[in-house]
């Protein structure tokens, strides 16, 4: 299974609306809540090449964007296929 990582912020709904997306597919997601821990807001733009709105969404270490993008690989079905390949293929 993949390594999912989610920047995110507690009132935002696109966040709410990733993480629920990727609960009902019973993806495990590590999530760091720049709340809580905005010291790490700089290394989320730098990860994110720029970007700075939440959420940013990374999948073995590969950044994906946000809800919006996310939703686009569920519906185009490239989300199962980049679940489902794990670290060691990313890289492929």
């Amino acid at each position: 299974m993949a390594d999912v990582e989610i920047y995110t912020s507690p009132l935002c709904g696109f966040c709410h609306a990733a993480k629920r997306l990727l609960q009902s597919k019973n993806v495990a997601f590590r999530e760091i809540d720049l709340a809580v821990e905005p010291a790490r807001r700089a290394e989320m733009i730098e990860r994110a090449e720029g970007r700075r709105t939440v959420p940013q969404i990374f999948i073995d270490g590969r950044g994906i964007g946000g809800c919006d993008d996310l939703h686009a690989l569920e519906r185009s079905g490239q989300l199962d296929r980049l679940l489902a390949a794990g670290p060691e293929s990313a890289s492929s």
